[in-house]
């Protein structure tokens, strides 16, 4: 059964860090792009940070660039999302995400309302918060 597990959310103060880990079980994440993505309470889910494991081709959205950065491990099957100088506006439940095609654009798999991701994890919450 293909699977998707992330960790590392919680608490933390404007300014502060979290480092996202989300690990594939049950195949390998070699052919796949994987994305972050994030929804917040009333809100759509939008996707964060995207990286194609092939390559290591990155995408971001508008609002993390110069403050969140994807990698990928490929020995560990895990890809990380690494948030540094986080704002109140970053909080919300944090999606693992994965698509397996290889002509589909890093950029297309973020968009979650193109129906790119066929395996999602269950979540992680991240707040916020002085």
């Amino acid at each position: 059964q293909l699977q998707l597990v992330e960790s590392g959310g919680g608490l933390v103060q404007p300014g502060g860090s979290l480092r996202l880990r989300c690990t594939g079980s049950g195949f390998t994440l070699d052919d796949y792009i994987i994305g972050w993505f994030r929804q917040a309470p009333g809100k759509e889910r939008e996707g964060v940070s995207c990286i194609r494991r092939s390559d290591g081709y990155t995408y971001y959205t508008v609002s993390v660039k110069g403050r969140f950065t994807i990698s990928r491990d490929n020995d560990e099957n895990t890809v990380y999302l690494q948030m540094n100088s986080l704002k109140p506006e970053d909080t919300g439940v944090y999606y693992c995400a994965a698509h397996r095609g290889p002509k589909t654009t890093v950029q297309a798999v973020c968009q979650p309302d193109w129906g790119y991701v066929e395996v999602w994890g269950q979540g992680t919450p991240v707040t916020v918060s002085s």
